[in-house]
């Protein structure tokens, strides 16, 4: 189901889907939620469902800091495998991996369905500089149903996000 045009907000959407269409909104973005039958829950089954390549996937994962229990979100291209002890080094603080309870509590969206925007607390975001080799790339949006197709530059724009390098090597296993 597509929005309604720039700007407004199709209210047969789940609310999870209203947030991430009002935050892309209030962005300045374009950019149009679409929520699919099938399941895009992976990097793979995204992929499969729009007709793209996995690496025009743009992961969301959520870490937590273990110096102040902050969240931290990763957007990752969907082939690169996101190299924790990188990650860590840049952060110069220790992370793990958030559990379901924590992504929900600190983003108000499942793991699977977590957008790059939209939040319920704001979240230092970093952005696998892979992402910005391509001309486009899909997000989830708010549901393991949902994603929304934006630019690279786009991306950067409307999470601030930073662009670092989040693999140790391209092409590895997808999470």
């Amino acid at each position: 189901m597509l929005g309604s045009g720039p700007g407004k907000v199709d209210r047969e959407m789940s609310s999870s889907v209203q947030r991430v269409q009002a935050a892309l909104v209030a962005a300045g973005v374009t950019a149009r939620v679409v929520e699919l039958p099938q399941s895009t829950r992976s990097a793979r089954e995204a992929a499969n469902a729009i007709g793209c390549e996995v690496e025009q996937i743009a992961k969301s994962l959520v870490f937590r800091r273990l110096d102040n229990d902050e969240p931290v979100l990763v957007i990752a291209g969907g082939q690169n495998r996101v190299d924790e002890q990188l990650l860590a080094a840049h952060l110069q603080a220790p992370i793990a991996k958030a559990d379901a309870e924590f992504v929900r509590r600190t983003t108000g969206f499942a793991i699977g369905g977590v957008p790059p925007l939209g939040h319920a607390t704001p979240v230092r975001t970093l952005i696998d500089r892979d992402l910005l080799e391509l001309d486009v790339i899909w997000a989830a949006a708010g549901t393991p149903h949902a994603v929304v197709s934006l630019t690279p530059q786009q991306l950067l724009a409307a999470t601030g996000g930073q662009v670092v390098r989040v693999s140790s090597s391209t092409g590895g296993r997808p999470e």
